[in-house]
Parts: structure tokens; C-alpha cells; sequence
């Protein structure tokens, strides 16, 4: 069973899986085979999402074939002398000023401005909540 067979449909069984076999190695069998049963059992049964690996794996395909631009201006460092003179910072909105922390602004170079690299599914509790957030901030396009 391979992390990305999980990913965001259950994030929290990656740590409890590193647990159980730290708990493994410091208890030495036969002892060791109950924290890798349980964890074995989680991750066979726990839902399954591969929608983080195909974001991430897009988004690299696209600098490897170099399908990339300049990062937007407005999100270029401002805080030092003459920034301001080449346009940096200038119109950026601060997301933390805006309700739930987000606002519409754009974050990808111009070539990839409306480029989707996660696709949330309805998968587990967790990307399940994820999905309905995602879905919750197109529509305040």
C-alpha cells in the first residue's frame, strides 16, 4: 500500500502509520506485530484519494516541458527600496483581510492563469470538506 493510494481522502493515517512503526522498532516483536496490524488494517480500509498526486505531478510536468511564465507582480517581494517603482506588491490584496482568507486575485503566471491543478474528489471526510471549500471559493469568482 503506497501513500498516494490515500493522500487526502484520510492525511491523518501517514503520521499514525509512521507512529506504529517507530512504535514497531523501539517494542521489537512479537509485540511489534500489533501497532503494524492496525495500521496495515487502517490503510487497506481507509478511503482511498489520488488527487494530490495528480495536482502535484501536473504542476512539475508543467515546469519539466517548461510551461511556466514570471510570477504575477503583484505577489513579487515589496519590502525593499524601489519595489514599489517596478510594480511590486502594487494591488496585491492580503488574503487574511478577506472573509474565510481568500480572495480573487491571480496567483499562476500568465500562462497558466486559469491551469486547475487539483481536482478534489468526494473522498473520505477530510477532501470530502476540502471539495465543498474548493467549491464554496469558485463560486465567489
Amino acid at each position: 500500500m503506497a501513500y498516494e493510494d490515500i493522500g487526502l481522502a484520510s492525511p491523518q493515517a501517514g503520521p499514525r502509520v509512521l507512529s506504529a512503526v517507530q512504535t514497531a522498532e523501539r517494542v521489537g516483536f512479537p509485540e511489534a506485530r500489533i501497532p503494524l496490524a492496525n495500521a496495515v488494517i487502517e490503510l487497506c480500509l481507509s478511503p482511498k484519494s489520488n488527487s494530490a498526486y495528480k495536482a502535484i505531478d501536473a504542476a512539475l510536468g508543467d515546469i519539466r516541458t517548461g510551461k511556466i511564465g514570471e510570477v504575477p507582480v503583484h505577489l513579487k517581494d515589496a519590502h525593499y527600496k524601489g519595489a514599489t517603482a517596478l510594480g511590486r506588491g502594487v494591488d496585491y490584496l492580503y488574503p487574511h483581510d478577506y472573509e474565510n482568507g481568500w480572495v480573487k486575485q491571480q496567483y499562476l503566471p500568465d500562462p497558466l492563469k486559469n491551469k486547475q491543478y487539483y481536482v478534489p474528489k468526494q473522498t473520505g471526510k477530510f477532501e470530502g470538506a476540502l471539495k465543498q471549500v474548493y467549491e464554496n471559493l469558485k463560486r465567489q469568482k
